[in-house]
């Protein structure tokens, strides 16, 4: 899933930032009946089906009796602007699982979560916001890590992956010579988040690792994106285009059609969230894929990553109280937890969880690579994924992504991105 998703993730999302696919249109159904009816927003994709999200609401409901759920199914991977609709309208859902809380929490409309609901989650402080914590922070996914095509590298003469910059952009120019485009990247239709990848990971290597918290940073008037060190975050972006390592014609296609991009041998490094894991590894191409960290300048490591995604409640609510406790059963069931490892590549964030032991070699490199960098104290926010205190203003990511196009494409150089993203910034908080 993702925040995005990037989204997801993104994710989210970053997704946030997710890297899902929205599925059916919205519609509400009964799974299970008690005394309080509680409507809850989630969203379908081929991984995350309509059975999945029926038989985890079945699960939850068994665990708090007296509760009849309405599902609500977005209609678009846009769940967080489906439940502004929503709002808008004076029918925000009682329950949202991977909504972005920005603007509902400020605006008064959801519930914080206590510190004693949140003991069982590993961050259990992420993405606060004016010190409130309003989203489950459930499931952690590095967004993005580049997935490469091991065949292409060693027919390349590359024997490992790159530890600094300069050996990534040295295997490019090796890859280009053997006739194998560098870099996969889309970014086509409505998935115009999917393009954001390459900038995430540049921010993260060359702002964030020097200043974590640059975007509160950036909300306080103390730093602009026209500031050298994101300016150069754009410029390798916009340099790897240029040189032809990023296929710019790849930008029309969507995100699904990236992926396929990738399984097709169209390209032989593919930066994108932990969730295309699951898929190298269930659906495996036709060549083994490794994964490895964006490099920084001088080797050490920047990894971006997003843990949140989880359930927020409104704080208009039939019952709050309730409708907290269902969102915790939901969110703690181990089964539940277990197939969202299966099938969207989730780490979860939650102590003492074990995930199933018959994962495959690419999630299981995924997840030694995020756990490295806890140790190291090298996991960065990942840049437009945010969504707490010190995350971009509503509707700005998206501009972001808009522009990073035009970066690819040649038709804006760094410095025009950075001021653009300068002058959006002051239009969302005028």
């Amino acid at each position: 899933m993702r925040k995005r998703l990037l989204g997801a993730a993104a994710l989210a999302a970053a997704l946030a930032l997710s890297a899902c696919t929205a599925g059916s249109s919205p519609k509400p159904s009964g799974a299970a009946k008690g005394d309080v009816t509680l409507t809850f927003l989630t969203f379908e994709t081929p991984n995350l089906t309509a059975k999945y999200w029926d038989d985890a609401i079945a699960r939850a409901s068994a665990k708090v009796p007296g509760v009849t759920i309405r599902k609500l199914v977005a209609p678009s991977v846009d769940r967080t602007g489906y439940a502004k609709q929503l709002a808008a309208s004076g029918q925000l859902p009682d329950i949202m699982i991977g909504v972005s809380p920005n603007g509902f929490a400020q605006a008064g409309q959801l519930a914080p979560w206590t510190d004693q609901e949140l003991t069982d989650f590993i961050s259990p402080h992420s993405n606060p916001i004016n010190g409130k914590i309003y989203q489950l922070p459930y499931n952690t996914q590095p967004t993005p890590l580049v997935y490469y095509n091991k065949s292409d590298f060693a027919a390349a003469g590359i024997a490992a992956p790159p530890k600094t910059y300069q050996e990534l952009l040295d295997d490019c120019a090796k890859l280009k010579a053997k006739g194998v485009n560098p870099f996969v990247v889309g970014g086509g239709g409505k998935d115009t988040w999917a393009d954001m990848y390459p900038l995430i990971a540049t921010v993260a290597t060359d702002t964030y690792r020097q200043t974590p918290d640059w975007l509160s940073q950036r909300a306080a008037g103390k730093v602009k994106f026209t500031d050298p060190r994101f300016v150069k975050a754009a410029q390798k972006v916009r340099d790897l285009a240029k040189n032809g390592y990023i296929d710019r014609a790849g930008l029309s296609r969507s995100y699904a059609d990236d992926e396929q991009a990738f399984r097709d041998n169209k390209g032989a490094m593919y930066p994108m969230g932990s969730w295309f894991a699951v898929s190298a590894d269930s659906k495996k191409p036709n060549f083994d894929v490794g994964v490895f960290a964006w490099p920084s300048d001088d080797g050490s490591l920047a990894l971006p990553a997003y843990t949140g995604g989880g359930m927020s409640v409104s704080s208009k609510a039939s019952n709050v109280a309730l409708a907290k406790k269902w969102a915790l059963a939901f969110m703690l069931d181990k089964q539940t937890l277990d197939a969202g490892v299966k099938t969207d590549g989730s780490i979860i964030a939650l102590k003492d969880y074990t995930p199933p032991t018959d994962m495959g070699p690419v999630y299981q490199q995924t997840v030694d690579l995020y756990q490295n960098a806890v140790k190291q104290h090298a996991v960065v926010n990942a840049f437009s994924i945010e969504t707490g205190d010190g995350s971009l203003p509503a509707g700005v990511p998206d501009k972001a992504a808009a522009g990073v196009a035009d970066l690819i494409n040649g038709k804006m150089s760094a410095s025009a991105f950075a001021s653009f993203l300068d002058s959006e910034w002051a239009k969302a908080t005028q």
